[in-house]
């Protein structure tokens, strides 16, 4: 018998423009990580990863689903399903959620970079023990920004920096290409590129290639007052070699995504100087619900007519 279930973290009939399942030949399932299953995984089709569940939620019950053939994400990085990709039949499409979190995760890179530059944190302090900290602080205007990891949020970032007059933007992907807005150099090119950058915002996937690719050589070539942006995964950045730079003074970041995270109590990052925190706020947003399922809709109507889905990252096997 086909497999024709299709496991949901969010409950179906909340989901405008499905497939009706009479039409389709499909069973919705609700499953947003809890202990029990709502059916056989062994009968799953298509597989909704629970959102913000980690790892071992994500991939649990994947080596069961003996006849899925398509696991969707509903993040724009697949490092937490990786692990269980191996379990799983030859020709499963792993689809991730471009389009979902790009206004949000862009947004929250420029609040970061602005909060960090403009000293917001100290002035939160201030208001808290009734202090005026008046003073002259860092703009953004006429700085110059590397954005490390252009895909379509690295984009999305530099559409937002537009209106604010920096000097120059930068680009650096996993290979060289040119685009609208000009040159995107490849990574081998970083090290020369880091030197004159007074912001360097990361939104890169976390991979092999990019796992520590922040490390004590790459900070030892940011410049002196730099400001480091993290949208993208905690373990691109080396926690050690970062605390080293905080706490000599010599630069600052802005940190959505930490390594470990969540960042547990107790931690020296949490009280590093020049360090703005943020508990992975970049994709939770009141704009995620919509165009999650806006994608789920979209990518279940292919499916069900048969058409080609969207935002195939890898065909396993």
């Amino acid at each position: 018998m086909t497999a024709t279930d299709v496991w949901l973290p969010i409950p179906a009939d909340e989901i405008e423009g499905l497939p009706a399942s009479s039409d389709a030949g499909l069973n919705y399932r609700y499953w947003d990580g809890g202990q029990d299953y709502p059916a056989d995984p062994a009968d799953c089709a298509f597989y909704v990863v629970p959102y913000m569940r980690g790892t071992e939620v994500a991939v649990r019950p994947m080596a069961a689903m003996t006849s899925v053939q398509v696991v969707q994400t509903l993040s724009a990085g697949i490092d937490h399903v990786q692990s269980g990709l191996g379990s799983l039949p030859a020709g499963v499409l792993l689809c991730n959620a471009k389009g979902v979190h790009e206004a949000s995760t862009a947004e929250l890179a420029l609040a970061l970079t602005l909060a960090s530059l403009r000293g917001i944190p100290g002035f939160v302090e201030g208001q808290q023990r009734e202090e005026w900290r008046a003073g002259i602080y860092s703009a953004l205007a006429d700085k110059s920004v590397l954005i490390v990891g252009y895909g379509s949020i690295g984009a999305a970032v530099e559409d937002r920096l537009v209106p604010f007059e920096c000097a120059r933007v930068a680009r650096v992907a996993r290979s060289a290409r040119t685009t609208e807005r000009g040159e995107v150099h490849p990574l081998a090119e970083l090290p020369g590129l880091l030197p004159d950058a007074d912001v360097v915002i990361l939104s890169t996937p976390l991979t092999t290639a990019t796992h520590h690719l922040v490390d004590a050589g790459f900070l030892a070539r940011m410049k002196d007052g730099a400001l480091l942006v993290n949208v993208a995964r905690g373990p691109v950045v080396d926690t050690k070699a970062l605390l080293t730079e905080l706490e000599s003074g010599r630069i600052t970041a802005a940190l959505d995504v930490t390594d470990p995270e969540p960042l547990p109590a107790g931690h020296p990052l949490w009280h590093a100087p020049g360090v703005l925190i943020s508990p992975h706020a970049g994709g939770p947003t009141s704009a995620f619900m919509p165009r999650a399922k806006r994608l789920l809709a979209g990518q279940l109507t292919r499916f069900a007519a048969g058409e080609p889905l969207r935002n195939v990252v890898l065909t396993t096997g």
